[in-house]
């Protein structure tokens, strides 16, 4: 009875995270309501921030549990670089791209549709991630859930662009940006229902979770960061990424 119920806990918030992130593909609206250049600052934050709270959420939560239940053996140094290796395959496969700052003339998609394809296999993945995180505890899902919000703010408002700029209206830009956003649905359902049947699925989740924050942060969202060199930008910069860091220490602690 104790099972179910915690079960029936797990499926209730992690619906309601997933879908919450979904929403935020809403957000795209601000692509038209404010100025690009403040914009571009305001998510430089955003993205600092979901940096250091997809590193925290790594390596303060997925990681020490991943060692907790199994020990830190060859498998799970295995399924970490799965997690790396998937994420830099489907970004080379289907030319997926992160575009956290709103594009200009110079930074133009020219296949919006390869860019709506993406960002619905990206956004699965997401669903993927938040799954596993409530499959482990809920304070986990909700850390989880935080760092893929912050991502997802900017991720989805460069989306808005690429599709305006490749000749999209405002309300088909932000109807299909909304629906390739409710594939995270798909991969949360997907990974608890699974979770209900596979015996010992975390082994295999969890360290591959690790693998693909790691991924988004370091490979994708640093980058970034790293084209502004204004003094003042770049201590706003450092901490949000040590405030993501913290409040993901913070979820470790009330856990």
């Amino acid at each position: 009875m104790h099972f179910e119920f915690n079960m029936n806990l797990v499926w209730v918030y992690a619906i309601l995270s997933v879908v919450a992130v979904s929403l935020i593909s809403l957000i795209g609206i601000l692509t038209l309501l404010i100025k690009t250049e403040k914009l571009k600052n305001i998510l430089l934050l955003f993205v600092s921030f979901s940096a250091g709270g997809l590193f925290g959420a790594a390596f303060i939560h997925l990681l020490p549990e991943a060692v907790n239940e199994n020990g830190f053996s060859l498998l799970t140094g295995l399924f970490i670089l799965a997690g790396i290796t998937f994420s830099f395959l489907v970004e080379k496969l289907i030319h997926w791209r992160h575009c956290h700052l709103p594009v200009n003339e110079a930074h133009i998609h020219p296949l919006s549709l390869m860019s709506l394809v993406g960002d619905a296999i990206h956004n699965f993945i997401d669903g993927l991630i938040i799954g596993t995180s409530y499959l482990v505890s809920i304070p986990l899902g909700i850390a989880s859930t935080i760092a893929v919000v912050f991502h997802e703010i900017p991720q989805e408002i460069g989306d808005m662009g690429v599709l305006l700029y490749g000749g999209f209206s405002k309300k088909k830009a932000l109807l299909f940006n909304f629906l390739t956003a409710l594939t995270a649905i798909l991969g949360t359902l997907t990974i608890i229902i699974i979770g209900n049947y596979v015996k010992n699925i975390n082994f295999y989740l969890i360290p591959f979770a690790v693998g693909t924050f790691i991924y988004i942060a370091g490979s994708d969202m640093i980058p970034e960061l790293h084209k502004e060199f204004g003094f003042k930008k770049s201590i706003m910069e450092i901490s949000a990424f040590i405030l993501g860091i913290g409040i993901m220490l913070a979820m470790f602690m009330i856990e």
